[in-house]
């Protein structure tokens, strides 16, 4: 699939994605850039960037931010988070950034296990002995929340195969071979903080709706069949007087290019 056809189902719902499901990333993005011992003066990009959360974050402990995305809705929101920052609309195997320009890379669950030309294009970009950092899910079924992204089932066969392989990073000794493929130097896995949070169950529904592997599930099942799949999944998380809250698996791996 072409990058350019990413903004249709990323795009279509840009300021949904950005105000109500963005948000539960927060402590991801907090989480890794602390690891990462990010600070003032960093020249940081963030790879399938999105709306621009992460980077507004890392721009505010001083980080010199960039981005790519190939969404031109989601970018347009990321501009507008981090004014004078170059963050650009394009393909994240072909960013067109300089040769060893970034101190540090990160890709929030953007890169996947079927990206190795964009690993490729991280260890281009990154200076020697700078840093990157990767996130993806863990394995949903044995994970609290995971029952939350059940409506994305609704998709076709091979629309949801095609999920399944990119989280493949997720097996034992995949995400390290993965970065060992690119000329970078793996470090171990760790576990990243994530929890799904909404108001309500209408919350939800239309923070999840905002998401490319629903859009994949609407045009297979129709909006009405997918609302209807998004409130039987949060029922179980519903208690009075208390937002819905779930817990989703999400590891890390940073790497480093040789010096």
């Amino acid at each position: 699939m072409s990058w350019r056809m990413v903004d249709e189902g990323w795009g279509r719902r840009a300021a949904d994605f950005a105000s109500l499901l963005e948000p539960a990333s927060m402590r991801e993005y907090l989480f890794v850039h602390r690891r990462l011992g990010l600070g003032p003066g960093d020249r940081l990009l963030d790879v399938a960037c999105g709306a621009g959360l992460a980077i507004e974050l890392a721009r505010l402990q001083g980080a010199v931010c960039s981005g790519i995305d190939a969404s031109h809705r989601l970018v347009e929101i990321a501009r507008l988070r981090s004014p004078g920052c170059d963050i650009r609309v394009g393909d994240m195997a072909e960013s067109g950034f300089d040769d060893a320009t970034f101190d540090v890379v990160t890709s929030f669950r953007g890169i996947w296990g079927t990206t190795p030309a964009a690993m490729a294009e991280v260890r281009r970009v990154l200076r020697p002995g700078g840093q990157v950092a990767l996130t993806f899910w863990g394995d949903m079924a044995a994970t609290p929340g995971g029952r939350l992204f059940a409506p994305f089932r609704l998709a076709g066969e091979a629309q949801v195969a095609h999920q399944s392989d990119m989280v493949a990073l997720k097996q034992p000794g995949v995400a390290a071979r993965f970065l060992a493929e690119a000329g970078l130097e793996p470090g171990e896995l760790f576990t990243v903080p994530f929890f799904l949070e909404f108001a309500d169950a209408e919350h939800y529904a239309r923070a999840l709706a905002s998401s490319g592997p629903a859009y994949e599930a609407i045009q297979v099942a129709g909006a009405d069949a997918f609302h209807t799949a998004c409130l039987e999944a949060a029922h179980p998380f519903v208690q009075d007087g208390r937002p819905i809250r779930a817990e989703i698996r999400l590891w890390g791996i940073i790497g480093r290019a040789p010096r």
